[in-house]
Protein backbone atom coordinates (compact mmCIF):
# COMPACT_ATOMS: atom_id res chain seq x y z
CA UNK A 1 0.00 0.00 0.00
CA UNK A 2 2.77 2.55 0.79
CA UNK A 3 4.75 1.16 -2.33
CA UNK A 4 1.64 2.29 -4.39
CA UNK A 5 0.90 5.42 -2.43
CA UNK A 6 4.94 6.43 -3.08
CA UNK A 7 4.74 5.91 -7.10
CA UNK A 8 1.37 7.62 -6.94
CA UNK A 9 3.09 10.52 -5.41
CA UNK A 10 6.23 10.41 -7.48
CA UNK A 11 4.11 9.73 -10.79
CA UNK A 12 1.75 13.23 -9.46
CA UNK A 13 5.41 14.99 -8.95
CA UNK A 14 7.12 14.26 -12.39
CA UNK A 15 4.00 14.78 -14.02
CA UNK A 16 3.19 18.37 -12.36
CA UNK A 17 5.74 20.50 -14.50
CA UNK A 18 4.02 18.77 -17.77
CA UNK A 19 0.41 20.06 -16.67
CA UNK A 20 2.18 23.58 -15.93
CA UNK A 21 3.94 23.79 -19.65
CA UNK A 22 0.84 22.11 -21.00
CA UNK A 23 -1.02 25.30 -21.82
CA UNK A 24 2.01 27.41 -23.09
CA UNK A 25 3.77 23.99 -25.16
CA UNK A 26 0.72 23.75 -27.11
CA UNK A 27 0.46 27.57 -28.45
CA UNK A 28 3.98 26.83 -29.28
CA UNK A 29 2.92 24.18 -31.25
CA UNK A 30 -0.14 26.10 -32.58
CA UNK A 31 1.78 29.24 -33.48
CA UNK A 32 5.14 28.23 -34.33
CA UNK A 33 5.99 24.75 -35.22
CA UNK A 34 2.46 24.31 -37.37
CA UNK A 35 3.36 27.07 -39.46
CA UNK A 36 6.83 26.86 -40.14
CA UNK A 37 5.10 23.56 -41.39
CA UNK A 38 2.50 24.63 -43.66
CA UNK A 39 5.00 27.09 -44.66
CA UNK A 40 7.47 24.16 -45.84
CA UNK A 41 4.54 22.38 -47.37
CA UNK A 42 2.73 25.05 -49.26
CA UNK A 43 6.64 26.22 -50.63
CA UNK A 44 6.39 22.78 -53.04
CA UNK A 45 2.77 24.34 -54.44
CA UNK A 46 1.36 27.23 -56.72
CA UNK A 47 -1.38 28.23 -54.31
CA UNK A 48 -2.86 31.23 -55.64
CA UNK A 49 -5.92 33.27 -54.83
CA UNK A 50 -8.35 30.03 -55.34
CA UNK A 51 -6.76 28.71 -52.30
CA UNK A 52 -5.53 25.28 -54.57
CA UNK A 53 -2.86 22.78 -53.10
CA UNK A 54 -1.46 21.66 -56.24
CA UNK A 55 2.41 20.54 -55.87
CA UNK A 56 4.75 21.44 -58.74
CA UNK A 57 7.94 20.26 -56.50
CA UNK A 58 10.76 22.66 -56.78
CA UNK A 59 9.38 24.98 -59.36
CA UNK A 60 9.12 28.04 -57.61
CA UNK A 61 12.29 27.80 -56.53
CA UNK A 62 13.36 28.07 -60.21
CA UNK A 63 11.24 30.98 -60.39
CA UNK A 64 12.89 32.55 -57.92
CA UNK A 65 16.70 32.06 -59.94
CA UNK A 66 14.95 33.53 -62.69
CA UNK A 67 13.51 36.38 -60.76
CA UNK A 68 14.88 39.82 -62.12
CA UNK A 69 14.27 41.51 -59.06
CA UNK A 70 15.92 38.56 -56.85
CA UNK A 71 19.72 40.37 -57.38
CA UNK A 72 18.28 43.34 -55.98
CA UNK A 73 16.32 41.85 -53.18
CA UNK A 74 19.56 39.56 -51.75
CA UNK A 75 22.05 43.02 -52.08
CA UNK A 76 19.52 44.98 -50.29
CA UNK A 77 18.82 42.58 -47.69
CA UNK A 78 22.47 42.19 -47.09
CA UNK A 79 23.16 45.95 -46.77
CA UNK A 80 20.12 46.36 -44.26
CA UNK A 81 20.68 43.33 -42.18
CA UNK A 82 24.73 44.33 -42.07
CA UNK A 83 24.67 47.83 -41.10
CA UNK A 84 21.30 47.64 -38.99
CA UNK A 85 23.01 44.86 -36.67
CA UNK A 86 26.07 47.30 -36.53
CA UNK A 87 23.99 49.93 -35.29
CA UNK A 88 21.65 47.44 -33.12
CA UNK A 89 24.53 45.48 -31.44
CA UNK A 90 27.78 48.40 -31.32
CA UNK A 91 25.76 51.54 -30.66
CA UNK A 92 23.80 49.35 -27.81
CA UNK A 93 26.62 48.41 -26.22
CA UNK A 94 28.10 52.26 -26.35
CA UNK A 95 24.83 53.50 -24.10
CA UNK A 96 25.04 50.47 -22.28
CA UNK A 97 28.41 51.22 -21.37
CA UNK A 98 27.70 55.19 -21.09
CA UNK A 99 24.02 54.49 -18.81
CA UNK A 100 25.86 51.74 -16.72
CA UNK A 101 29.39 52.54 -16.68
CA UNK A 102 30.39 55.91 -17.55
CA UNK A 103 27.15 57.54 -15.40
CA UNK A 104 27.67 56.82 -11.81
CA UNK A 105 24.78 57.89 -10.85
CA UNK A 106 21.89 55.47 -11.60
CA UNK A 107 19.10 57.95 -11.69
CA UNK A 108 20.28 59.62 -14.38
CA UNK A 109 21.05 56.26 -16.04
CA UNK A 110 18.15 55.46 -15.32
CA UNK A 111 16.46 58.19 -16.74
CA UNK A 112 18.18 58.09 -19.94
CA UNK A 113 17.37 54.48 -20.26
CA UNK A 114 13.89 55.19 -19.93
CA UNK A 115 13.63 58.10 -22.48
CA UNK A 116 15.42 55.55 -25.01
CA UNK A 117 13.27 52.68 -24.64
CA UNK A 118 9.73 55.30 -25.35
CA UNK A 119 10.35 54.49 -28.91
CA UNK A 120 10.05 50.66 -28.43
CA UNK A 121 7.06 50.85 -26.02
CA UNK A 122 5.46 53.06 -28.73
CA UNK A 123 3.40 51.69 -31.43
CA UNK A 124 5.13 51.12 -34.97
CA UNK A 125 2.92 53.32 -36.59
CA UNK A 126 3.94 56.31 -34.41
CA UNK A 127 7.15 55.79 -34.39
CA UNK A 128 7.01 55.74 -38.14
CA UNK A 129 5.28 58.83 -38.18
CA UNK A 130 8.08 60.47 -36.28
CA UNK A 131 10.47 58.94 -39.37
CA UNK A 132 8.20 60.06 -41.80
CA UNK A 133 8.23 63.98 -40.23
CA UNK A 134 12.43 63.51 -40.09
CA UNK A 135 12.42 62.97 -44.07
CA UNK A 136 9.65 64.50 -44.76
CA UNK A 137 10.64 66.15 -48.45
CA UNK A 138 8.33 69.82 -47.75
CA UNK A 139 10.75 72.56 -46.01
CA UNK A 140 8.62 71.39 -42.66
CA UNK A 141 10.25 68.51 -42.33
CA UNK A 142 12.81 68.15 -39.83
CA UNK A 143 16.05 67.31 -42.19
CA UNK A 144 15.01 70.11 -44.68
CA UNK A 145 14.45 72.43 -41.90
CA UNK A 146 18.11 72.01 -41.24
CA UNK A 147 18.86 72.57 -44.23
CA UNK A 148 16.77 75.53 -44.61
CA UNK A 149 19.28 77.05 -42.09
CA UNK A 150 21.84 77.33 -43.98
CA UNK A 151 20.64 78.13 -46.81
CA UNK A 152 19.78 74.37 -48.85
CA UNK A 153 17.12 73.27 -50.76
CA UNK A 154 14.90 70.61 -49.39
CA UNK A 155 15.75 67.27 -50.31
CA UNK A 156 14.36 64.39 -51.03
CA UNK A 157 15.28 62.26 -48.42
CA UNK A 158 13.18 58.81 -48.59
CA UNK A 159 13.16 58.44 -52.67
CA UNK A 160 16.84 59.33 -53.04
CA UNK A 161 18.06 57.64 -49.93
CA UNK A 162 15.50 54.63 -48.92
CA UNK A 163 18.36 51.93 -48.10
CA UNK A 164 19.40 54.55 -45.17
CA UNK A 165 16.02 55.33 -44.13
CA UNK A 166 15.46 51.88 -42.78
CA UNK A 167 18.70 51.23 -41.47
CA UNK A 168 18.45 54.74 -39.30
CA UNK A 169 14.96 53.67 -38.12
CA UNK A 170 15.27 49.55 -37.88
CA UNK A 171 19.08 50.85 -35.88
CA UNK A 172 18.08 53.54 -33.58
CA UNK A 173 15.01 51.40 -32.42
CA UNK A 174 16.94 48.32 -32.07
CA UNK A 175 19.86 49.27 -30.05
CA UNK A 176 17.04 49.93 -26.97
CA UNK A 177 17.28 46.90 -26.33
CA UNK A 178 21.03 46.14 -26.43
CA UNK A 179 21.27 48.80 -24.15
CA UNK A 180 19.09 47.33 -21.81
CA UNK A 181 20.73 43.83 -22.07
CA UNK A 182 24.19 45.34 -21.80
CA UNK A 183 23.66 47.86 -19.33
CA UNK A 184 22.30 44.82 -17.12
CA UNK A 185 25.35 42.54 -18.04
CA UNK A 186 27.47 45.70 -17.01
CA UNK A 187 26.32 45.83 -13.97
CA UNK A 188 26.97 42.15 -12.96
CA UNK A 189 30.13 42.56 -13.13
CA UNK A 190 32.04 42.69 -9.90
CA UNK A 191 32.89 46.26 -8.95
CA UNK A 192 36.47 45.10 -6.76
CA UNK A 193 37.49 44.27 -10.85
CA UNK A 194 37.51 48.05 -11.44
CA UNK A 195 38.73 49.48 -8.60
CA UNK A 196 41.84 46.70 -9.03
CA UNK A 197 42.48 47.79 -12.81
CA UNK A 198 42.37 51.47 -12.17
CA UNK A 199 44.56 50.91 -9.23
CA UNK A 200 46.70 49.41 -11.66
CA UNK A 201 46.39 52.02 -13.62
CA UNK A 202 44.63 50.84 -16.60
CA UNK A 203 43.15 52.73 -18.88
CA UNK A 204 39.55 53.32 -19.32
CA UNK A 205 39.67 51.62 -23.31
CA UNK A 206 41.80 48.59 -21.06
CA UNK A 207 38.96 48.45 -18.89
CA UNK A 208 36.34 47.51 -21.47
CA UNK A 209 38.16 45.45 -23.50
CA UNK A 210 40.44 43.54 -21.11
CA UNK A 211 37.20 43.27 -18.58
CA UNK A 212 33.85 44.22 -19.52
CA UNK A 213 33.72 42.80 -23.22
CA UNK A 214 34.79 38.99 -22.32
CA UNK A 215 32.69 39.31 -19.08
CA UNK A 216 29.71 39.88 -21.10
CA UNK A 217 30.91 37.90 -24.13
CA UNK A 218 27.17 35.91 -23.78
CA UNK A 219 25.34 38.34 -23.85
CA UNK A 220 27.17 40.17 -26.66
CA UNK A 221 26.38 36.73 -28.82
CA UNK A 222 22.73 36.75 -27.27
CA UNK A 223 21.85 40.31 -28.62
CA UNK A 224 23.80 39.70 -32.18
CA UNK A 225 22.09 36.39 -32.55
CA UNK A 226 18.63 37.28 -31.74
CA UNK A 227 18.52 41.15 -33.70
CA UNK A 228 20.09 38.86 -36.64
CA UNK A 229 17.05 36.78 -37.12
CA UNK A 230 14.64 39.58 -36.24
CA UNK A 231 16.28 41.46 -38.75
CA UNK A 232 16.17 38.74 -41.26
CA UNK A 233 12.49 38.05 -41.02
CA UNK A 234 10.50 41.40 -40.02
CA UNK A 235 9.60 44.16 -42.55
CA UNK A 236 6.83 45.83 -40.42
CA UNK A 237 8.90 48.89 -40.20
CA UNK A 238 10.35 48.88 -44.12
CA UNK A 239 6.38 48.51 -44.70
CA UNK A 240 5.59 51.44 -43.01
CA UNK A 241 8.20 53.36 -44.00
CA UNK A 242 9.11 53.00 -47.86
CA UNK A 243 6.59 49.91 -49.21
CA UNK A 244 9.87 48.24 -50.35
CA UNK A 245 10.30 51.12 -52.66
CA UNK A 246 11.11 53.10 -54.85
CA UNK A 247 10.70 50.58 -57.24
CA UNK A 248 12.13 47.67 -55.05
CA UNK A 249 15.60 49.65 -53.66
CA UNK A 250 14.30 49.16 -50.26
CA UNK A 251 12.74 46.20 -50.55
CA UNK A 252 14.02 42.47 -48.61
CA UNK A 253 13.33 38.97 -48.52
CA UNK A 254 10.80 39.24 -45.94
CA UNK A 255 9.24 41.98 -47.27
CA UNK A 256 8.95 40.89 -50.72
CA UNK A 257 7.70 36.97 -49.38
CA UNK A 258 4.69 39.32 -47.76
CA UNK A 259 4.02 41.15 -50.93
CA UNK A 260 3.84 37.75 -53.10
CA UNK A 261 1.93 36.21 -50.73
CA UNK A 262 -0.70 38.76 -49.47
CA UNK A 263 -0.83 41.44 -52.03
CA UNK A 264 0.37 39.20 -55.69
CA UNK A 265 -1.59 36.55 -53.86
CA UNK A 266 0.97 33.72 -54.73
CA UNK A 267 1.16 31.93 -51.48
CA UNK A 268 3.58 28.92 -52.99
CA UNK A 269 6.11 31.54 -54.45
CA UNK A 270 5.54 33.89 -51.15
CA UNK A 271 6.42 30.84 -49.10
CA UNK A 272 9.34 29.34 -50.95
CA UNK A 273 10.74 32.49 -50.57
CA UNK A 274 10.23 32.51 -46.56
CA UNK A 275 11.54 29.06 -46.86
CA UNK A 276 15.01 30.14 -47.73
CA UNK A 277 14.76 33.07 -45.66
CA UNK A 278 14.95 30.44 -43.33
CA UNK A 279 17.64 28.67 -44.46
CA UNK A 280 19.57 31.99 -45.14
CA UNK A 281 18.66 32.62 -40.78
CA UNK A 282 20.24 29.19 -39.91
CA UNK A 283 23.44 29.60 -41.62
CA UNK A 284 23.90 32.87 -40.22
CA UNK A 285 23.38 31.54 -36.70
CA UNK A 286 25.67 28.87 -37.23
CA UNK A 287 28.73 31.73 -38.35
CA UNK A 288 27.53 33.36 -35.33
CA UNK A 289 27.42 30.45 -32.82
CA UNK A 290 31.28 29.71 -34.26
CA UNK A 291 32.24 33.00 -34.59
CA UNK A 292 32.08 33.62 -31.13
CA UNK A 293 33.70 30.02 -30.28
CA UNK A 294 30.48 28.66 -27.99
CA UNK A 295 31.35 25.05 -28.24
CA UNK A 296 34.99 25.99 -26.37
CA UNK A 297 33.09 28.21 -23.82
CA UNK A 298 30.12 25.45 -23.32
CA UNK A 299 32.62 23.14 -22.65
CA UNK A 300 34.90 24.78 -20.42
CA UNK A 301 31.61 25.44 -18.44
CA UNK A 302 31.03 21.74 -17.90
CA UNK A 303 34.47 21.15 -16.92
CA UNK A 304 34.48 23.51 -14.39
Amino acid sequence: MKKSKFLINGMRKHSLPWLMLAPFLILIVIFFFLPIILIAVNAFTDMDSALQWTFNGIDNFKKMLLDPNMPEILKNTFIYVFFTLAINVLFGLVLGLLTSYFIQKESVGLLFRTIWMLPRISPPVVYVLLWLWFFDPSPYGILNSLRALVDLPPGEWLSSNPKTAIVLANGMIGASFGMIIFSSAIKSIPENLFQAAKVDGASQWSIIQDIIIPAIRWPLMFVTMWQLLSLLTSYEYILLLTGGGPMVESEVLSLYSYHKAFESFEYGYGSAVSLVLVVIALGFSAIIWKMFGMKKMMGTSRVE
